[in-house]
């Protein structure tokens, strides 16, 4: 028993030695877990603004105030488009859904809330990868024009109630009874209009809809937003997006997890003694692991494509320009995590937490637009993010080279910063 005490203490105290491990392994789950807490609950934040575009074909009272009151809505942000650059926006990934109000939107929604066959079709262009916007969207389209033809229906001396009674009592699909029930209302809001103000009327109406007789006074048409009619979303590509991402990264740290045990073993001090500069014996082994790192992804979308029909569909050079400016980013990212962490079991804790950070700042987990507003913006200062974007947009966006260039310009410029603080923070001796 004293002897197995011994070993055990031993062992308690060569892992509490190393603090900077022991904090790493304390503050990972701590900050993953609050960055989760943070986005489904946590301490109430409110959802993030979601963008999406309208376009108002009808520019009547009521279109525009269905759109002044879209704006209004706190779970969106809004912006006017055409319909060609909204949808182009969506296709790109910058919105999530584009509305379109048809022309004789306010006429025909007015007559159609009580539920007539004429309904006006508001289209839906909508983002695939990220659909669980659409039915926030939907739903809030649906609330605002609900509350705002209701508005108009029921206002005093309104034509649509005269034109929807005329339908109600015209239409032989309804049942009797609810027939008459409806035609009893219109009767009942035309003495309350004769009687008292137009609040008074409106208050009456707001009440009479919350029945169960009414349905949205328009349908939508709902569209994935696509570079091209005949393609569809497959969720493999952004998948093996987020994940090829996520692991090559691992891999890169385990490279520099490599570097600092052979360091531990006095190999790097021996190659000192030949003559070559340190830019040469670090430069080299970045050189490596970008090339090890290039090989593992282009296999991984070798299976991609074979079993599981992901395709380029945009440029081919833009596809392999953004697999190189990554690959030299894993390596350059390694290499500064090895000179942070120092020891290698210090580097492992800290490699976890950043990256898991990195990969979910990146959207490769949780979709960004689910993100706090102030998180949105911070995403687009990590280099995964514009990863997984510039992979994205070759693969099922179809975007031309042009949306390969950003991409490839950030993720280089963070390679070189990794690059130039590893060189300065590496140590040759542990």
């Amino acid at each position: 028993m004293h002897a197995f005490l011994a070993l055990l203490r031993k062992d308690l105290v060569l892992h509490f030695s190393n603090r900077r491990a022991v904090l790493m392994s304390v503050a990972a789950p701590i900050l993953i877990a609050a960055f989760f807490g943070s986005l489904f609950g946590g301490s109430g934040n409110k959802p993030a603004h979601v963008p999406v575009a309208i376009t108002d074909l009808d520019r009547s009272d009521l279109s525009q105030k269905l759109v002044a009151a879209l704006r209004a809505d706190p779970s969106l942000a809004v912006s006017e488009l055409p319909a060609d650059e909204a949808q182009a926006q969506v296709r790109a990934g910058k919105l999530r859904a584009a509305i379109e109000l048809p022309k004789g939107f306010a006429t025909q929604a007015g007559r159609a809330i009580f539920g007539g066959q004429n309904k006006p079709e508001v289209g839906l262009v909508y983002d695939p990868s990220q659909a669980m916007a659409l039915p926030l969207v939907r739903g809030l389209l649906t609330q605002h024009a609900m509350a705002l033809v209701a508005q108009q229906t029921f206002g005093a001396n309104s034509p649509v109630l005269k034109d929807a009674r005329e339908q109600v009592a015209a239409d032989t699909q309804l049942p009797a009874a609810q027939r008459q029930d409806l035609l009893q209302m219109f009767d009942s809001i035309n003495r309350v209009q004769a009687q008292t103000a137009a609040p008074a009327a409106s208050a009456s109406a707001s009440a009479a809809l919350s029945g169960p007789s009414f349905s949205p006074p328009f349908s939508t048409r709902e569209t994935e937003a696509s570079a091209r009619p005949e393609l569809h979303y497959n969720s493999y590509a952004h998948s093996f997006a987020g994940m090829g991402v996520q692991f090559i990264l691992m891999m890169g740290v385990d490279i520099g997890v490599g570097l600092l045990l052979l360091r531990r073993q006095g190999l790097w001090l021996r190659l000192r003694a030949a003559p070559l500069s340190r830019a040469t014996l670090l430069g080299s082994r970045m050189a490596s692991c970008a090339l090890i790192a290039l090989l593992v992804f282009a296999a991984i979308y070798a299976v991609a494509i074979a079993a599981f029909g992901v395709r380029v569909e945009g440029s081919w050079l833009g596809f392999v320009a953004v697999l190189l400016a990554f690959s030299a980013l894993t390596s350059s990212f390694g290499l500064l995590i090895a000179a942070l962490g120092k020891t290698p079991e210090a580097t492992r804790g800290l490699a976890i937490l950043a990256t898991l950070l990195m990969v979910m700042l990146g959207g490769a987990w949780v979709p960004s637009f689910v993100f706090p507003e102030w998180l949105q913006t911070l995403s687009m200062f990590v280099p995964t993010r514009w990863a997984v974007d510039g992979l994205d947009a070759m693969t099922w966006r179809a975007q031309g080279l042009q949306a390969a260039l950003m991409p490839v310009a950030v993720m280089l410029g963070f390679t070189l910063l990794f690059g130039a603080l590893a060189l300065a923070r590496f140590k040759w001796e542990e």
